[in-house]
């Protein structure tokens, strides 16, 4: 259903269209995507009491994992409750301009999570390579700037996604091969030029991914050769456990992000459209829901608090 605004043809709603060839199996598909879903938000608002409760967590470290924990959480609200409707229901109308919002929503909180990622790769560049002045550089003012910067970040890179896919004609129908809204997505469906979109899209991958994993790795460069040149294996240990449980973040968040992006524009037709459906629903999910399991298995302080609050 359409209306004609100016010389553009713009619909009033979309259909999402779910997982194009699972059609017939979306109800079992959806079990594990709740299930995911329902341990992402009771992990992570688990994690975020855990350390606002403690005093002993409220350091720049736990700090900044509590602003990952909370990302997670919008990152994964943005699309999972639309998607679970999809499946479950067949809820598969959304409004156009709710279709804009949630496109913002996914992009930003992505951004974001990117954003806090490599912060916490520079908080454990700090405490490794100057853990004298740790306390001095990463006051609390200094972390709220930081993670305001970050959001403010991928708001002003994401905002123009809206404008450049409100702009483009939808004269091939109003039907999303997918479970949300994203910008190539959206994008894809449009009987206009969607070069701009898509190479602004590349831009703004650039810009948030390729510029986090560059402060990632020279942060890791910095602390591995920091850590080398300890005299003690005990303390080269010591120093390096503190980072697994991010090095474990780094990875389920960014491998399933390259599949994502590199199939989604250079796959083509080779891989089939349910794979990069589902391939973007773990994208989104995996991380919020591995992330405070890996936190609790991997940091011994969170383990400790942990147990203290489960025997009061």
């Amino acid at each position: 259903m359409f209306f004609l605004n100016g010389t553009s043809l713009t619909p009033i709603s979309f259909i999402l269209n779910g997982i194009p060839g699972l059609e017939e199996v979306h109800l079992w598909v959806s079990f594990p995507l709740c299930t995911m879903y329902s341990i992402a938000i009771t992990g992570n608002f688990g994690l975020m009491y855990l350390i606002y409760s403690e005093e002993a967590l409220h350091r720049p470290m736990y700090i900044f994992l509590a602003l990952l924990s909370f990302t997670d959480v919008l990152m994964c609200t943005s699309t999972l409750p639309n998607t679970l409707c999809i499946l479950w229901f067949n809820l598969k109308e959304i409004d156009f301009k709710a279709c804009l919002a949630q496109m913002f929503f996914v992009h930003t909180f992505t951004g974001m999570e990117s954003g806090v990622l490599m912060l916490m790769a520079l908080d454990r560049y700090v405490a490794i390579c100057y853990p004298l002045r740790y306390a001095t550089i990463l006051t609390n003012s200094v972390i709220a700037k930081a993670g305001l910067l970050t959001f403010l970040r991928g708001v002003m890179l994401v905002i123009p996604f809206t404008f450049l896919t409100k702009r483009l004609p939808y004269c091939r129908g109003n039907v999303i091969l997918h479970t949300y809204c994203n910008h190539m997505s959206v994008a894809k469906i449009s009987c206009g030029n969607v070069k701009v979109n898509a190479i602004y899209g590349l831009m703004v991958a650039l810009l948030i991914g390729g510029f986090d994993i560059l402060c990632i790795t020279v942060s890791y460069t910095m602390i591995l050769r920091a850590v080398v040149s300890l005299s003690s294996a005990e303390a080269r240990q010591k120093a390096f456990s503190t980072c697994t449980a991010h090095i474990f973040a780094i990875v389920i968040t960014y491998v399933p992000a390259f599949f994502t992006f590199f199939t989604h524009r250079f796959g083509g037709r080779s891989i089939p459209p349910h794979i990069h459906i589902i391939m973007a629903n773990l994208y989104l999910l995996t991380p919020p829901t591995m992330n405070p399991i890996v936190y609790g298995i991997k940091t011994k302080q969170i383990r400790t608090s942990g147990k203290i609050h489960l025997w009061c």
